[in-house]
C-alpha cells in the first residue's frame, strides 16, 4: 500500500529523533547554610604579671605549650628583702601589743578609781586616750604585717586560671617592674572560631545554631554559635559571629578557616546538575512537552548538594526535563523519551 507524504515525513522525523532521559523536579529538604570565614582565636586570654617590682626572677617553672591549673606556680622572684621586711613588721606588731597591754592595765585601773579622788580627771582621760592609741597602733601594725605577707605571696607568680601557656616573657635573672606581663595563657584551653558573615544573614543567625569549620587537609570540625556581635563593620559590611568549638578540640591558634553556619532545613525544588545548560552566563533546563518536543526554559539556580541543583524560579514543578545532554538539543526538536515504546 502506498505511503502518504505526511506519514512518510512522520516516520522520518521519528527515525531521526534523539532518545533522552527525563526527570521531574524533586522536592527536597536541604539544610540552609550561611558561608563564613575567619580566624581561630582564644575564647579568652589571661595574663600572669608581676605584682611587686624591683625583684629578680629566680625560677621559671613552665614554658610555652605547658598546660597549667589555676594557682599553679609559674615563676618565683627573690624574696629575701620581703622576708626581712616581714620580720621587721612582726617585731613592730609585738611592740605595739606590749604597749597596748600596758595601756589597757592603766586604763582599767583608771576606770576603777574614777570618782574616788585618787586620780585626777585629767589623768584618767590620759590613761583612756593612751589605751585607744595603743589599740589603733596594734591594728596598724597588724595591717602592715598582713601587707608584707601578701607581698611575700606575690613573689610566686601563679596561673590565674586553668589553661594553655601561649606566651612567656619571663627570663631567669631579670629584674621585673610591677605590672610586667610574664605569661599569657588561653583560659581553659578553649578555642573559638571568630567568623565573619554577610550582614544580610545576621538577623537569621541565633545562639545555639550548629556550624561546620573546614580545616586544611579536608578535615572538618563542628561548632556552635556562642554569640553574634551586635555591630556590623562599616569597612567590610560583615558581622562577626563567635563559634564555640567542642571541648578537647585544639586546632592551631591563628589559623584562617572557612565553613558554614546551618540555619535549618528548607524545602528545595531540585534537578540533576547534568540537566543544567549554561549559555552566556544564563542557566536553562530543557523541558519536554506532551508532543515530545523540547523547549529551553530559563531558570534561576540556588544551592547545590549531592549532584543536584536547586531551582529558585522559572520551572513548573510538574514539568519533565532532560536529565543529560540538553545542550545538544535545539528548541522544538523532536525527542524520544528513554524507556517508552516506539
Amino acid at each position: 500500500m502506498p505511503v502518504s507524504q505526511g506519514a512518510a515525513f512522520a516516520q522520518q522525523s521519528s527515525a531521526t529523533a534523539l532518545t533522552v532521559a527525563v526527570e521531574k523536579p524533586a522536592e527536597r529538604l536541604w539544610p540552609e547554610t550561611v558561608p563564613a570565614s575567619g580566624w581561630l582565636k582564644p575564647w579568652h586570654e589571661a595574663i600572669s604579671a608581676a605584682e611587686v617590682g624591683g625583684l629578680r626572677i629566680t625560677d621559671v617553672l613552665v614554658d610555652v605549650g605547658s598546660v597549667v591549673t589555676k594557682g599553679q606556680p609559674l615563676a618565683r622572684l627573690t624574696d629575701d628583702t620581703v622576708r626581712a621586711d616581714l620580720r621587721k613588721e612582726e617585731a613592730s606588731l609585738a611592740t605595739a601589743k606590749a604597749d597596748l597591754s600596758k595601756a589597757a592595765t592603766n586604763a582599767e585601773r583608771a576606770r576603777k578609781m574614777k570618782g574616788s579622788g585618787v586620780l585626777s580627771d585629767e589623768k584618767i582621760i590620759e590613761y583612756l586616750s593612751t589605751e585607744q592609741t595603743a589599740i589603733a597602733g596594734v591594728e596598724s601594725a597588724e595591717a602592715l604585717v598582713e601587707s608584707q605577707r601578701i607581698k611575700l605571696s606575690q613573689t610566686t607568680i601563679v596561673a590565674v586560671d586553668d589553661g594553655l601557656i601561649t606566651s612567656r616573657s619571663a627570663q631567669l635573672g631579670a629584674v621585673v617592674a610591677s605590672g610586667t606581663e610574664l605569661f599569657r595563657l588561653v583560659r581553659q584551653q578553649r578555642i573559638e572560631w571568630q567568623a565573619e558573615v554577610s550582614a544580610r544573614y545576621r538577623p537569621l543567625i541565633k545562639e545555639g545554631l550548629a556550624a561546620t569549620i573546614h580545616r586544611p587537609g579536608d578535615q572538618q570540625m563542628e561548632g556552635m554559635v556562642r554569640l553574634v556581635a551586635p555591630t556590623i563593620s562599616a569597612d567590610t559590611g560583615r558581622a562577626l559571629v563567635y563559634i564555640s568549638l567542642p571541648a578537647g578540640a585544639h586546632p592551631p591558634i591563628g589559623l584562617y578557616a572557612t565553613g558554614q553556619i546551618e540555619l535549618g532545613d528548607e524545602p528545595a525544588l531540585t534537578v540533576p546538575e547534568t540537566a543544567l545548560v549554561v549559555r552566556d552566563g544564563i542557566s536553562y533546563v530543557v523541558a519536554v512537552d506532551g508532543d515530545k518536543r523540547v523547549t529551553r526554559v530559563r531558570v534561576e539556580t540556588g544551592r547545590r548538594n549531592g549532584g543536584e541543583v536547586e531551582i529558585l524560579s522559572g520551572l513548573d514543578p510538574s514539568a519533565e526535563v532532560v536529565s543529560t545532554g540538553g545542550a545538544f538539543l535545539s528548541d522544538g526538536a523532536l525527542v524520544r523519551v528513554e524507556g517508552e515504546a516506539r
